[in-house]
């Protein structure tokens, strides 16, 4: 009997033994799990905020226009005599282009010269006949009419030789019309006639065009207007000289935005005693809004855009913490950065998007 007892006790002794290994394994398992887990780190690339010396600027497209283009016109009729000048050939104000055949207008100018020194004779012996009846009608030798018509003849001598004058300058003006001269200091853009061709009042002879200085047209977007005004600074580039910076100074903003494209016409008169630029040049422009200063700015890979809001990282020892910042200008690669960040802070400028606040990070080196 004693024997059967034993022998149970010690199965259930056994069985009990069974029970709290199977529970306890488990809870060994356990620990040992969370003694191999290991925090995920973020890996990131850092750089650090700076302070640099800025200037605002916007950046724009324009083309290069003659200062100044005219047509030079016939103002006689006439068959063309000779051509003083070429196309690109420089000219000068009062410079002259070309002769029409003067012959006619030669004439003219003295028929109206003999005509004019016969009404002088005329109003002369008008007047001394005048000076005679005059006297005679003061002693009451000629009657009143008498008197009144020679009175009237000296009014009409008067108007004649005024008439003769004034024939006289015209066909002096427009003999020294018969001779065509530049209005401006330029080039000769082209030629429309020949020596010997017939043209009439208003015929276009010549084309010239001011090539010093001249005006680059350029246009900004409607956000912009607010930072452009007249004597502001502008620096270009041509792509004939890509290696040379021209400049110039903005002197007229259009009074009008274009309503299709919602830009503003502007230009800049830009100096070109060297004579390297050409009109219907391609400009790239930058034109300077303010002075220099300085600023903290911030890589424009750093930046993250929420709909109106705007933000970055910032790495403090091994964590992540993001910033929301103020923008200004952008610089080549950097933005400015007017609130949110300070100089010499360490800011995530590659694997950003895989953050959120508090998360730690790994530094790629």
């Amino acid at each position: 009997m004693v024997k059967n007892i034993s022998k149970s006790g010690t199965i259930k002794l056994s069985f009990l033994i069974l029970m709290i290994t199977f529970i306890a394994f488990p809870l060994v398992s356990c620990k040992k799990e969370k003694k191999v887990v290991k925090e995920t780190l973020i890996n990131v690339r850092i750089q650090s905020a700076e302070k640099k010396q800025i200037r605002p600027y916007i950046e724009t497209t324009g083309t290069l226009k003659a200062d100044e283009e005219v047509t030079v016109s016939s103002e006689v009729d006439g068959i063309v005599k000779s051509i003083k000048v070429e196309e690109c050939y420089p000219v000068g104000r009062g410079t002259l282009l070309a002769e029409i055949n003067q012959i006619d207008y030669v004439l003219d100018e003295r028929r109206a010269d003999a005509a004019l020194k016969q009404a002088q004779a005329n109003l002369a012996n008008i007047k001394a006949e005048y000076q005679r009846k005059e006297s005679l009608f003061k002693e009451e030798l000629v009657t009143k009419q008498q008197f009144d018509d020679i009175s009237t003849r000296v009014t009409l001598a008067e108007a004649d030789l005024a008439r003769a004058k004034a024939t006289l300058d015209t066909a002096r003006e427009r003999l020294s019309r018969t001779k065509i001269y530049s209005p401006l200091q330029g080039m000769v853009k082209e030629k429309k006639v020949s020596a010997g061709d017939y043209v009439r009042t208003s015929s276009p002879l010549f084309q010239l065009i001011k090539v010093d200085p001249l005006k680059l047209i350029f246009t900004i977007s409607e956000k912009e207007i607010s930072d452009l005004k007249t004597g502001q600074e502008v620096d270009f580039t041509v792509d004939s000289f890509p290696d040379k910076k021209f400049n110039g100074k903005v002197n007229l903003l259009y009074p009008n935005v274009e309503e299709r494209t919602r830009t503003l016409q502007a230009e800049a008169i830009v100096s070109n005693a060297g004579r390297l630029l050409k009109p219907g040049l391609f400009a790239r422009a930058t034109i300077y809004t303010g002075a220099r200063h300085e600023s903290v700015v911030a890589p424009l890979t750093a930046l993250m855009y929420d709909n109106s809001t705007i933000s970055l990282f910032v790495v403090e020892g091994n964590v992540a913490h993001q910033r929301i910042i103020k923008t200004g200008g952008k610089y080549g690669e950097d933005m400015e950065i007017v609130e949110g960040l300070k100089e010499k802070e360490q800011v995530v400028v590659v694997g950003q998007n895989n953050l959120s606040e508090g998360v730690k990070v790994n530094v790629a080196r």
